[in-house]
């Protein structure tokens, strides 16, 4: 079938950044912050019907985050695949002073929730449609005890648009007037965006081409490096100070609250990760030998296998997504069903153009109830991956529209449960329906990108910014002594057996310069080991087992991920073992690897 590769921004909002419509919902959703300011106003702990008049606030939170979220998806989904338009900006301005009235009134609420007695709060929750959504109220009353006075609050919320979020918009728009430039094989020279150059830096078949790019990339990130060292410090010393003056005990215990996951837990994931490291450096060894190194580079470890006369495997979108959606339906109908409605809806924008910024992800419109996938097609069968890796966050909220509102709020680590599980989905078939070893070597190194990147990779970005938000703690920590952090924390996560390293890849990885999501790295690693546990429950007994695998999907908003996972694996994850497990499913992957490239080295 055929699928358009762009997507259908018009029937959100037609026109544009520059939409009346926009304008129009924007000025609803002011009044709407209007009313929901007066029913706060009217409502504390002698009001005549508790229960209901926090669920008319509820209903009106509801109200506001559907229209404000609808317009922010859109702008910035507009200015994601249209990097050039400056209006984008302007209406990105309006939205975040909307969000700072709305922080600043969650303050209130948030204050109003603490000031009911243990007894009231505990008779408020016995009322059957709050009892529901009792979890995410708690933890909301039990996050306010950290909070200062209402006028303080008020007073952070109206410094964040021109704080922490204004350093995050800084980092982007830098990054979106970048350009690194290649010299083509008959001479011309090309300026790249940056997620063109990324692209092929990392998937380009061809060794000199990958370190030419190389060089130009770590040049480009170089003579921006002070920039960047200014923009990460301000990000990490914001957050630092509002974690002090909320009482945080260090700069972990944020990240692991919005997990809703222990220290004993992280600790578990990483030393079993930790323990178990050396089959996958074995692999890159392997690799290296494949391609007639010593050592690979840091540009090489993501590099496509070929061996005999076998091309690099290359698809069409189309090809791709009739590949996700035939082997979805091997899993169950309700995966296959969703996916089929999202492509043919043109739900996903994948083209391979300039002027888009690099990078992937899933994105909700909240009034449509309906979910958005933005990334850069380029025929590889990481593309392929992505693309179910994607569809499966999709999915995930898909069914989580049959909750109420309130527990749809899942936090990062487990949202990437599902865009991981339908990923092994997809990588396993493609491995799967290889039509000769010399394929299949070709897509189990496909399939262990996503293992070394996770299990080296993000180990190495965690250790850095574990070491870099201790240091910026005593002050500020300069772009000299960011290189040498993540340097070190590369060499200790692939032990050493690489032979260059990417010293500026803190500067050019988006993911440290998020200001909504403090370490937003970890929970990858998270996301993938936990679908690898649920993935082999699935092999176990596939039959009937999609329904299982929503019961799931539906509980991630509201439990912490020890009770999550004790619930519906029977496991407990603050102890190795169960990682350990998951590591292993991987490692035949690795020994697979290893013995089918037996022969090619004798």
């Amino acid at each position: 079938m055929k699928y358009a590769e762009t997507w259908d921004l018009e029937s959100i909002y037609p026109g544009g950044t520059n939409s009346e419509e926009v304008q129009t919902k924007l000025a609803a959703v002011k009044e709407e912050i209007a009313q929901y300011a007066d029913l706060l106003k009217n409502w504390n702990s002698d009001s005549a019907d508790h229960a209901a008049d926090l669920q008319a606030i509820l209903s009106q939170q509801e109200l506001i985050g559907k229209g404000l979220g609808q317009v922010s998806t859109f702008v910035n989904m507009w200015h994601d695949a249209f990097m050039d338009d400056e209006h984008a900006s302007v209406v990105k301005g309006q939205v975040m002073e909307l969000a700072s009235e709305i922080q600043q009134l969650s303050t209130i609420f948030t204050k109003k929730l603490v000031a009911f007695s243990d007894d009231q709060w505990k008779q408020l929750l016995e009322e059957p449609h709050l009892k529901e959504i009792s979890f995410v109220l708690n933890e909301t009353r039990d996050e306010g005890k950290r909070l200062l006075s209402e006028e303080e609050e008020r007073l952070l919320a109206k410094l964040n648009k021109d704080g922490i979020a204004a350093w995050s918009d800084l980092y982007s728009t830098t990054v979106s007037i970048m350009t690194i430039p290649f010299k083509e094989s008959d001479g011309t020279v090309k300026d790249l965006s940056i997620g063109q150059a990324m692209n092929r830096m990392y998937a380009d078949p061809d060794a000199d081409v990958r370190t030419a790019l190389f060089d130009s990339w770590e040049a480009a990130w170089t003579e921006f490096g002070p920039v960047f060292a200014d923009i990460l410090n301000h990000l990490a010393g914001y957050r630092l100070t509002l974690q002090e003056v909320h009482g945080r005990n260090g700069h972990l215990e944020e990240p692991l609250e919005y997990n809703r996951m222990t220290k004993e837990t992280l600790d578990a994931m990483w030393g079993a990760v930790d323990a178990r490291k050396q089959k996958f450096i074995d692999y890159l060894d392997r690799k290296a030998n494949l391609y007639g190194m010593e050592k690979l580079g840091w540009q090489d470890v993501d590099a496509p296998v070929a061996t005999g006369d076998l091309a690099p495997t290359h698809f069409t979108y189309d090809e791709a997504a009739d590949f996700v959606i035939e082997n979805f339906s091997s899993f169950g109908p309700k995966l296959t069903d969703f996916t089929k409605h999202a492509l043919e809806n043109r739900w996903v924008e994948a083209e391979d153009r300039s002027n888009k910024r690099p990078g992937g992800y899933c994105t909700s419109l909240p009034e449509f109830e309906e979910s958005r996938i933005f990334m850069t097609f380029t025929g590889s069968p990481s593309d392929t991956s992505t693309l179910a890796h994607e569809l499966g966050h999709a999915f995930h909220s898909h069914v989580m529209k049959e909750v109420p509102r309130q527990n749809r709020g899942y936090a990062m680590n487990v949202a990437e449960t599902a865009s991981t599980f339908a990923e092994t989905i997809i990588a396993d078939a493609t491995v799967r329906n290889a039509s000769s070893d010399e394929e299949k070597i070709a897509l189990l190194a496909t399939k262990l990108e996503n293992a070394t990147a996770m299990f080296l990779n993000i180990r190495s970005r965690f250790m850095f910014e574990d070491s870099f938000y201790q240091e910026r703690a005593k002050g500020f920590v300069s772009e000299k002594r960011l290189n040498e952090l993540m340097t070190e924390a590369q060499k200790e996560a692939y032990g050493n057996s690489l032979s260059s390293y990417h010293p500026h890849f803190w500067a050019a990885k988006l993911h440290f310069f998020i200001d909504s999501v403090p370490f937003y790295n970890f929970p990858y690693t998270f996301g993938y080991l936990f679908s690898l546990g649920i993935y082999a429950e699935y092999l176990k007994q596939p039959e009937g087992f999609e329904e299982k695998y929503i019961a799931l999907l539906k509980d991630t908003g509201s439990m912490k991920v020890e009770e999550l996972a004790q619930k519906h694996l029977g496991v407990d994850i603050t102890q190795q073992d169960f990682w350990a497990a998951g590591i292993e499913i991987v490692e035949k992957d690795v020994d697979e690897f290893v013995s089918l490239t037996d022969s090619l080295l004798k």
